[in-house]
């Protein structure tokens, strides 16, 4: 079978760029929301956290989306493998070696830490750097790819809308918890109830695939599904969090409309996809030419940002008063400044062992 050669998509560029970008303004957000050991902090910069970074919980989802639209067919394992898993794994590695010795410049760790860290990495993370979660999981689906690739490329329309219909129902089970705390075979002791297998980040992959497959013509009802999409998923995931704001203590329960495998943010994340997966930019443009490179260097810019926003937000945060200045602020520099950062490096000999 001959490998689909896929031409350039500036949408999906787009979209990776935006996807970037939003990471960043997430964790530039966790500062003026979450306390000492996961507390919740209810106070007026909370409330504009709320307010900006719902709309920016589609940022994983896009990724594993447009990862997910470029996956298939898998031909040859190996090299699917040796491709997908010496730019992501390495690079990886690598950062965590870095962040270990991080920790040690900024004074929250001994040599003997950094050291035990760094022997640590094969178990996990090997530093307690949050936002490397993502690899793993990443990585678990590549490794699911190729069992699922025969069926991707060949299911019906009927059989893949079978499994999104299951997949959106997965997702919504976190509010049907707040009426029942256990269904369909749920319990304390069983890790694999009814939908256990139709939920996950797969969805997405899937879902992308779909809209490959069977949506890519550009429709105008895209644009108004898309809007609409968004302003209700958006509207939900904002007031759910704003509310809860006010009564949870703990962090992971105030985050309830904030998962990335919930319907309402699967709803944000399907509208940006439909509006710009067909969005074209005539010409060689610089414009074009600087998103395909952010783009390319996503990867990397990921790996390294959290080193640059502790830097910008110990220099800004004294001098502003409200996070609805602060939180734009903060992030829009350090992804300028990590990009920068991560093209300086994109020019030194084998720099794709470091960015991807």
């Amino acid at each position: 079978m001959a490998v689909e050669k896929i031409e350039r998509n500036i949408g999906l560029d787009i979209l990776r760029v935006i996807a970037c970008y939003m990471v960043i303004q997430i964790h530039t957000g966790e500062f003026y929301y979450i306390g000492n050991l996961g507390q919740t902090l209810n106070t007026g910069d909370s409330h504009w956290v709320g307010l900006y970074n719902s709309i920016c919980r589609i940022s994983v989802p896009l990724f594993v989306m447009i990862s997910g639209f470029f996956m298939f067919p898998i031909v040859d394992n190996q090299q699917f493998f040796k491709k997908r898993f010496s730019r992501v794994l390495i690079p990886f590695v690598i950062w965590c070696i870095l962040y270990a010795f991080y920790h040690y410049f900024r004074g929250e760790a001994t040599l003997h830490n950094v050291f035990n860290n760094i022997l640590k990495i094969p178990i996990n993370y090997g530093v307690q750097i949050g936002h490397l979660w993502f690899v793993y999981m990443l990585l678990g689906l590549y490794l699911f790819a190729p069992v699922i690739s025969p069926w991707i490329q060949s299911a019906s329309r009927r059989a893949m809308e079978y499994y999104l219909v299951l997949w959106a129902v997965a997702i919504s089970l976190p509010y049907i918890h707040l009426w029942f705390a256990e269904i369909w075979g749920e319990a304390y002791w069983n890790n694999t109830p009814m939908l256990y297998y139709f939920s996950g980040f797969f969805g997405y992959i899937v879902l992308a695939t779909y809209i490959r497959r069977f949506l890519m013509e550009d429709k105008p009802w895209n644009y108004i599904a898309g809007i609409v999409l968004i302003v209700a998923g958006y509207s939900f995931t904002a007031s759910v969090f704003l509310s809860r704001l006010q009564t949870e203590k703990i962090v992971s329960k105030l985050e309830l409309s904030w998962g990335f495998e919930t319907i309402n943010v699967a709803m944000m994340t399907l509208g940006a996809f439909l509006i710009l997966k067909n969005y074209s930019i005539k010409g060689n443009s610089r414009l074009k030419a600087l998103i395909i490179d952010i783009s390319a260097k996503s990867y990397g810019i990921y790996l390294a940002h959290i080193m640059v926003l502790n830097a910008y937000y110990a220099f800004i945060n004294p001098h502003m008063n409200t996070a609805a200045i602060k939180i734009p602020v903060i992030a829009l520099c350090t992804f300028v400044t990590t990009y920068v950062a991560i093209k300086l490096v994109s020019y030194l000999p084998k720099s794709k062992w470091l960015i991807g």
